[in-house]
């Protein structure tokens, strides 16, 4: 689906809130978490401007972009862009409130940030600033006093591997809660890991029309993998001179 269609260069038309909450929801009657990862780029491939996501945003990105926590039982994001972006619990708005309660989803969904070494402090507002408890997910090689004190201030604390996460039992340990709708929000690493181990399912990723150069990384870095992963062209959506591409699992 192209929309705006091109033979309409001279109207104005706009997908309904309905009509982009069935372009952008996730499967029925899942029976496995469905990872739908959400990235915003520059044309020559920036994930940044001044080392932040928002330099690139648009009204419409934004949107989707609250669209995917809106539809999601959990939000999946690494440490890194955790810290960077200046992460915080999930606030409920009232559209939120209405849409999650007509979906039958909790109130907000909560934030489960990758993080092999524990680096998220128990005074992180990740952790002191949301109405539910994240989840911290991270390794056995973790310092045993990072992960006390984080289960102590209210943190719901998954040991996902040795020294590295792995992210299959991530993800399994995610199920295990009911929290099978994944929005994996990156960071690039973790994306690459993501893709690495094969569980990418949707990929929805804005061009924004932009040139930013510098030295910002891509949407993706980290191990590669056995071959590259093929995804369908699932819509396209234009808003001025920015894309807004979705993907699926081929």
């Amino acid at each position: 689906m192209l929309w705006p269609p091109p033979a309409a260069e001279t109207t104005t038309t706009e997908l309904t809130d309905e009509e982009l909450e069935r372009l952008y929801d996730y499967p029925p009657d899942l029976d496995r978490p469905w990872v739908q990862v959400n990235f915003i780029s520059s044309l020559d491939g920036a994930v940044t401007v001044s080392g932040k996501s928002g330099g690139l945003g648009n009204p419409a990105d934004k949107k989707v972009f609250a669209l995917g926590r809106d539809l999601a039982d959990v939000v999946l994001v690494g440490a890194g862009t955790a810290l960077v972006e200046g992460y915080q619990g999930v606030r409920a708005g009232e559209v939120r409130r209405e849409r999650r309660a007509r979906l039958g989803l909790a109130e907000v969904p909560p934030i489960a940030v990758v993080t092999a070494n524990c680096s998220i402090t128990p005074t992180s507002p990740l952790v002191v600033n949301t109405s539910v408890p994240p989840i911290l997910i991270t390794t056995a090689a973790a310092p045993a006093e990072r992960r006390k004190a984080l289960a102590e201030a209210g943190a719901d604390v998954v040991v996902a591997g040795e020294e590295t996460v792995d992210l299959t039992r991530a993800l399994k340990a995610l199920d295990d809660r009911g929290l099978r709708r994944v929005d994996c929000e990156g960071g690039p690493r973790l994306f690459g890991e993501l893709i690495a181990a094969d569980l990418v399912d949707t990929l929805c990723i804005t061009f924004a029309p932009l040139l930013a150069a510098g030295d910002a990384g891509r949407i993706a870095t980290g191990p590669l993998p056995d071959a590259p992963r093929d995804l369908r062209l699932a819509s396209i959506l234009r808003h001025e001179s920015a894309l807004l591409l979705r993907y699926h699992r081929k």
